[in-house]
């Protein structure tokens, strides 16, 4: 029996995902979630709360043994109207959810993972100013002042701008990660595929629920069927739920064959594609330095 240990499984494009691996034959899914969920396995996670990623890490490994992890899907995300808000640990909610709580996560469960084992991690196209996707794109990728973003001599000082690279730039994160988990000594040897996928625009999603009224509901809407369908056609990086959550399942079951020397996945009218991330995003120093100064920010070695 192989295992899968995900986040963000319990709603959007990432519960049309779940679904199907926990439907497939001989796969143990585990969940990490906020509350219970209707169906399947769940261990209590809190994103927000670095010790209860740590106290998920450990539930997983006591569950699952002496058998290894064959996919770590790091999926859950959100977006914030500003830079207000803190986690208990002290940093900015969006950086800590959407990147280092995900980090730690990854970092713990590395040495369980098997050979030839799996991690996506979920990004956005807005990563790169070159999508033109409405979203201010991220300045930089330093750990430290996107953590601390009060520390920014050059930060955004218009609240909705300030929110919206607060998310571009944890999916950029995102994308530095699977690029420095490649490079990692040990990854070619246990035969590791790291991944950054862009599900593309999804509506529907819990990503726009800490955004102010209507435009959660405005996003809900927008994520029915009758209107995700036509609204797929009118852009390329618009894909409805089923489309997103059934391509991140293929990866994460190893369905899809990434090309050589590739680490960021796109999905473009429905069509998995395998185009160059952004400028920022190719950078192996950048994604180096990231890897580093997360490891530091959670309390881990390089």
């Amino acid at each position: 029996m192989s295992t899968v240990v995900m986040t963000g499984g319990t709603s959007g494009f990432g519960a049309v995902a779940a679904g199907r691996v926990r439907g497939s034959d001989d796969v143990r899914l585990i969940l990490g979630a906020r509350g219970p969920v209707s169906t399947g396995r769940s261990i209590p996670l809190d994103l927000a709360q670095l010790d209860s990623v740590r106290a998920f890490a450990a539930a997983v490994r006591e569950e699952t043994g002496d058998d290894p992890i064959d996919a770590l899907v790091l999926n859950a995300g959100l977006i914030r109207p500003d830079v207000a808000d803190r986690t208990v640990d002290g940093f900015e909610t969006t950086f800590a959810v959407n990147h280092l709580a995900h980090y730690l996560l990854l970092r713990l469960l590395l040495p369980g993972l098997a050979d030839g084992a799996t991690v996506v991690l979920t990004t956005s196209g807005t990563h790169d100013p070159a999508t033109k996707a409405g979203l201010a794109p991220p300045r930089h990728a330093d750990a430290d002042l996107l953590a601390h973003p009060d520390r920014d001599p050059d930060g955004e000082t218009r609240a909705r701008k300030a929110g919206q690279q607060a998310y571009t730039a944890s999916k950029l994160c995102a994308v530095l990660t699977a690029r420095a988990l490649s490079e990692r000594e040990n990854t070619p040897s246990r035969r590791l595929t790291a991944l950054a996928y862009c599900p593309g625009q999804v509506f529907g999603t819990g990503l726009a629920e800490n955004l102010p009224f209507p435009l959660p509901v405005v996003w809900s809407l927008l994520g029915t069927p009758f209107l995700s369908r036509p609204l797929s056609r009118l852009s390329p990086t618009l894909n409805t739920a089923p489309s997103a959550g059934n391509t991140l399942s293929d990866l994460t079951l190893g369905l899809v064959t990434p090309p050589a020397g590739r680490t960021y996945a796109a999905l473009r009218r429905g069509r998995l594609t395998w185009p160059d991330p952004s400028d920022l995003a190719r950078s192996a120093e950048l994604a180096h330095k990231l890897w580093a100064d997360s490891a530091r920010l959670v309390g881990l070695p390089d």
